[in-house]
C-alpha cells in the first residue's frame, strides 16, 4: 500500500477514515494529487471520480442526503472549488453534511500570476460552518490537526458543509510505503444538554387557543414519531399543513395547501387564521401559505428547530431549538385537549376539493397538469422520488402522493442547477429504485450528471419537455412578446434523446396521453440500463389549464 509523502494529505485522509467518512468523492486535477492518492490506495475508502465539479458537488450531496452522513469532496486548485458553490449553498440551507476539501498552490504563490490560482481561503464565507485553512509544513502539523478535526466533526454534529484547504508544494506524486505521521483524532461528541428553554407561554397559548395550524417543511421520512402523528391528527382543534417534501402522512393532515387555500375568500381567509402557528421542517415550498400567513398573522407563531430561528412570517414569538420528537414530549406533559370545531371544518372543505380536483383532472385536455397527474399515479410503491425544482415540485404540491414514497428535493436554495446529479448521488446509496421526475430546462442545465459511471439500472428520469420555462407563463405580468418567450421562457426544440444515446440509457418518448399511458405500462420495469422518458407537452395549453384549475375548484368552498 501507498502513502502521499505529503503530512498534509495523510493527516486528511487518517482524520476522515477514524470519524466514518468513507464516500469519497474526487474530481481530477493535479494540484490534489497528494489527496487522491491518499483516498484512492485506502480500501476503506470507497472513491468516485467525477470531472465536472458541479455535477460531483450535488452528487455527494444525494449521497449525504440518503446516507445522513458526511460525505467529502476532493478538487484541484483554482476555479475548480468554484463550480462547488450551488451544491454547498444547498448543503448549507438543507443541513447537509458536505466535507469540501480543496487543494491549493502555497501562500507565496497567491497573486503572483501563477497559473490556476485564486483567493481559496474562505471562499464560501457566507455559506459554510467552519473554513479550515491549513498551512504546509510539519512545523503547522499541531495547528492543522486541530482545524481539521474542527472542520469534520463541524460536519458531523452541526449537519451542513465545511472547507478544508490545503496548500501543496511540487512535487505532488511521491508516495511512500509507510504514513510519516499518526494524527491526533479528536473524538466529536454531540451535544446531548437537556432542553432548558421556557414553554410556560406557549404551553398557555397551546392549551387554550381553538384554532391551532402546523405547518410542515421539508422533512427526511420518518422523522417523527407515529404516536405524536397520530395525536395530532386526532386533536379537532389542529390542522396540520404539510407539503410533498414533509414526507409525513394522516387521513388528517391537509398536504395539498395550494389546492385548499387558493380560492378561498377574504371570509373564509379570516375564518382559517390561526391562533396559534407552530412550524418545524426545512424550507417551505407554497408561496401562497407564506403569502396567508403573512397577511392573516396568527396571535403566536413558535418555531422548532435545532439550528435556526425561522421568522418566515415576521411575527416569530420564540424558537425552540429542540428536536421535534423531543418538544412533542415536553408537550404532552401538560397537553389539555380543547374543543373545537377547527378541523372538521377545514376537512369537510379539503374533501369537496379533493372531489373537485379529480373531476377537473378527468376532464382536462393533454396537458402538463394532466402528464403530472397520470405520471404520479403510475409511480410503483416504495419508491424514492426526487423532484427537480421550478414547476415540478410545485405541481407535485397540488396532488396527494402514496405514502409510501420517500419524496426529496433540493429546496434549500430552491435552484434548477444540480438535481439530476443530486438524484443520481442519491439513487447510488439508496436501496429503494429512485424516480426523477424534472422539467426539461432542468435536465439541459445539468446533463453533465449523466457524465457518471456511478448510475444504477434501476435509476428511471421522467422529462416533462414543454419546450422552455413553462412556469414563466403564469407569472402576473407576463406578456407574449419575442422577449418573453427568449428571455424568461427560453423557447428551444432540444431534446434529450441523443444524450440518452450517448450515455447508453435507455430512451422512450410519448407526445400524447394515449403513448403515455402505453410507455408509462413498462418503464419501471427491469432493464439492462437506467432510462429516459422524455414527454412533451403543448406550451400553449399548459397555463391556461393551470390556471383554470384554481377556478374550478373554488366550489364548496
Amino acid at each position: 500500500m501507498k502513502y502521499s509523502q505529503k503530512i498534509l494529505s495523510q493527516t486528511v485522509t487518517q482524520l476522515c477514515l477514524a470519524k466514518g467518512i468513507d464516500h469519497i468523492v474526487i474530481s481530477p486535477g493535479s494540484r490534489n494529487a497528494p489527496l487522491i492518492l491518499g483516498f484512492t490506495e485506502e480500501k476503506a475508502f470507497e472513491s468516485f471520480s467525477v470531472v465536472d465539479e458541479r455535477c460531483a458537488a450535488f452528487f455527494a450531496l444525494g449521497m449525504a442526503q440518503q446516507k445522513n452522513a458526511a460525505v467529502a469532496l476532493v478538487c484541484s486548485s483554482g476555479s475548480a472549488l468554484l463550480n462547488y458553490y450551488p451544491a454547498i449553498a444547498e448543503a448549507f440551507y438543507s443541513d447537509i453534511p458536505l466535507v469540501v476539501i480543496s487543494a491549493d498552490r502555497p501562500a507565496h504563490l497567491i497573486d503572483v500570476g501563477d497559473g490556476q490560482t485564486i483567493r481559496q481561503e474562505g471562499v464560501y464565507a457566507n455559506h459554510i460552518l467552519y473554513s479550515a485553512n491549513c498551512k504546509e509544513g510539519e512545523k503547522h502539523q499541531h495547528f492543522n490537526e486541530l482545524e481539521i478535526n474542527t472542520a469534520l466533526n463541524t460536519a458531523i454534529e452541526r449537519k451542513g458543509p465545511v472547507h478544508i484547504n490545503v496548500p501543496f508544494s511540487e512535487p505532488l506524486y511521491e508516495v511512500v510505503n509507510e504514513p510519516t505521521i499518526k494524527s491526533q483524532n479528536i473524538p466529536y461528541s454531540l451535544n446531548s444538554d437537556p432542553f432548558n428553554g421556557n414553554t410556560d407561554a406557549f404551553l398557555t397559548h397551546w392549551n387554550t387557543a381553538k384554532r391551532k395550524m402546523i405547518l410542515v417543511g421539508v422533512l427526511p421520512p420518518n422523522s417523527v414519531e407515529q404516536e405524536f402523528i397520530d395525536r395530532l391528527g386526532a386533536d379537532e382543534s389542529v390542522i396540520v399543513l404539510t407539503e410533498t417534501t414533509s414526507n409525513l402522512h394522516h387521513p388528517n393532515f391537509f398536504p395539498a395547501i395550494d389546492q385548499l387555500i387558493a380560492p378561498l375568500s377574504k371570509e373564509e381567509l379570516e375564518d382559517l387564521q390561526p391562533d396559534v402557528l407552530v412550524t418545524f421542517g426545512g424550507m417551505v415550498i407554497s408561496k401562497k401559505i407564506k403569502a396567508f400567513l403573512r397577511t392573516y398573522t396568527p396571535k403566536a407563531h413558535y418555531h422548532i428547530d435545532e439550528k435556526r430561528e425561522m421568522d418566515t412570517f415576521f411575527v416569530l414569538s420564540q424558537h425552540f431549538s429542540i428536536n421535534i420528537n423531543s418538544f412533542y414530549n415536553l408537550l404532552l406533559i401538560d397537553n389539555q385537549l380543547v374543543k373545537s370545531n377547527y378541523r372538521n371544518n377545514w376537512l369537510h372543505v379539503k374533501n369537496t376539493r379533493l372531489r373537485l380536483h379529480e373531476s377537473y383532472v378527468n376532464s382536462i385536455e393533454y396537458s402538463d397538469f394532466k402528464v403530472f397527474s397520470l405520471v404520479f399515479n403510475s409511480l410503483p410503491e416504495n419508491v424514492q422520488l426526487q423532484l427537480a425544482n421550478s414547476a415540478t415540485v410545485r405541481y407535485a404540491q397540488l396532488f396527494d402522493l402514496d405514502e409510501s414514497l420517500a419524496v426529496f428535493c433540493n429546496r434549500g436554495t430552491s435552484g434548477i442547477d444540480g438535481s439530476t446529479s443530486t438524484a443520481i448521488g442519491a439513487a447510488y446509496v439508496s436501496a429503494s429504485p429512485t424516480v426523477l421526475i424534472t422539467g426539461d430546462l432542468s435536465f439541459f442545465y445539468d446533463s453533465n450528471a449523466l457524465w457518471n459511471q456511478y448510475i444504477p439500472k434501476n435509476f428511471r428520469i421522467i422529462i416533462v419537455n414543454n419546450s422552455g420555462g413553462g412556469i414563466f407563463r403564469i407569472l402576473p405580468g407576463k406578456n407574449d412578446s419575442d422577449n418573453f418567450a427568449t428571455y424568461f421562457e427560453t423557447k428551444h426544440d432540444l431534446t434529450a434523446e441523443q444524450l440518452a444515446k450517448m450515455y447508453d440509457f435507455e430512451y422512450e418518448s410519448a407526445t400524447n396521453e394515449s403513448t403515455l399511458h402505453a410507455v408509462l405500462g413498462s418503464f419501471y420495469k427491469d432493464a439492462e440500463a437506467p432510462k429516459i422518458l422524455e414527454i412533451f407537452t403543448p406550451s400553449e395549453v399548459n397555463d391556461r389549464v393551470l390556471l383554470d384549475y384554481f377556478k374550478s375548484i373554488s366550489g364548496g368552498g
